[in-house]
């Protein structure tokens, strides 16, 4: 498993409601705009740019949709979506999909902790993200936001939050994921610098809550964790937000985002041991015991293999167990005062994520 998790950033709390306030230069198109704008997004069917979907549909924006031939729509059921087939690996597609737009919004991503084979990883990722970029380019769109990742940050060793200082080099980052994330924010910013694109960056920290229906790798924890299935684990650390609250603030980077600026979208730092207490809690199952790391790279090693022949995603890595040894936790700061970002309760998005789950059926 990545397992991935004691210190809490203030909630956004009121007398036990969360608080949702309106945010400053956000809302439905202005009065003295004839027709709302339109908005490529990339990512609309996958769990965080569902989210994204739905809060630009909140604030009157059309949304063209980037889809694959196939991909279940369902979590955007009922939803006013333009869909428009295509693949980050066809440029041409992606520059029909743009025709018209005024701005982007890049979401889609492969998002695994262990693949097989990278190079489809790097294809999605980075050349995926380079086409799409330079499609925005020749379209002329007047803003375009690069949904990136805290993975290309590193996480400190003093354990304090990381902030957008503290970016790291390709090669000093865990796996394939991590590694094609920075050298595709790297390609963003260097597309800003030298060719004058006009991308805001953002960097969400652990989204969770309701749509993970893939489910993604931290989904995944909570979905074992709620099924009682999680009898061990390995402690760290880690920053959750809910896919709400990141998606708002995804769309306030259109408006509000400095171009070539980054943005972490985080919410409050947990540990592994909290979350998962927690959620022990809440279903009524006993805690998870603690594991130290180190007996566990053979285990490690077994699962990857096996999951080379099953074809399905282990809950043990070795890149997990090397992203445990350092807490992954992020400050939003920046994001709270150019954005207006708020993060409710991790509690909150962890109660909407099982809901979810047990709703579509997956805690059976």
């Amino acid at each position: 498993m990545l397992p991935i998790g004691a210190r809490s950033r203030p909630g956004y709390y009121t007398a036990g409601i969360v608080a949702q306030p309106e945010l400053p230069g956000l809302g439905r198109p202005k009065s003295g705009r004839s027709m709302p704008e339109t908005v490529m997004l990339t990512g609309a069917t996958g769990f965080l740019g569902s989210a994204i979907a739905l809060a630009l549909r909140a604030e009157g924006h059309a949304v063209r949709a980037l889809v694959r031939e196939g991909t279940p729509r369902d979590v955007l059921q009922g939803a006013a979506v333009e869909y428009v087939p295509g693949d980050l690996t066809d440029a041409a597609s992606i520059a029909a999909a743009l025709r018209g737009a005024d701005t982007v919004i890049h979401c889609a991503a492969d998002y695994r902790i262990f693949v097989p084979d990278p190079r489809r990883m790097w294809a999605v990722n980075v050349a995926g993200t380079e086409a799409v970029m330079r499609a925005a380019l020749a379209a002329g769109c007047r803003r375009v936001v690069h949904v990136s990742s805290v993975a290309t940050l590193k996480p400190r060793a003093d354990h304090l939050p990381a902030t957008e200082a503290d970016a790291a080099l390709p090669e000093q980052t865990i796996g394939p994921y991590k590694r094609s994330k920075t050298e595709a924010e790297r390609l963003v910013l260097k597309l800003v610098a030298e060719a004058g694109l006009p991308a805001v960056i953002v960097n969400p920290s652990t989204p969770i809550g309701p749509r993970d229906r893939r489910p993604t790798p931290t989904g995944r924890v909570i979905l074992e964790a709620a099924r009682g299935r999680m009898p061990a684990y390995v402690d760290t650390g880690l920053n959750l937000v809910h896919v709400d609250d990141v998606a708002r603030s995804c769309v306030a980077a259109l408006q509000r985002g400095k171009i070539g600026g980054r943005y972490i979208l985080g919410g409050q730092d947990v540990s592994l041991a909290e979350l998962l207490g927690h959620i022990a809690a809440l279903q009524g199952r006993r805690r998870p015991v603690r594991l130290p790391r180190a007996p566990l790279w053979p285990l490690a090693l077994a699962s990857e293999g096996l999951a080379r022949l099953t074809g399905r995603e282990p809950m043990l890595t070795r890149d997990g167990l090397r992203m445990a040894k350092t807490p992954m936790y992020f400050s939003s700061a920046k994001a709270e005062r150019a954005l207006g970002h708020r993060a409710r309760p991790w509690q909150a998005a962890v109660a909407e994520a099982i809901a979810w789950f047990r709703g579509a059926g997956m805690l059976a």
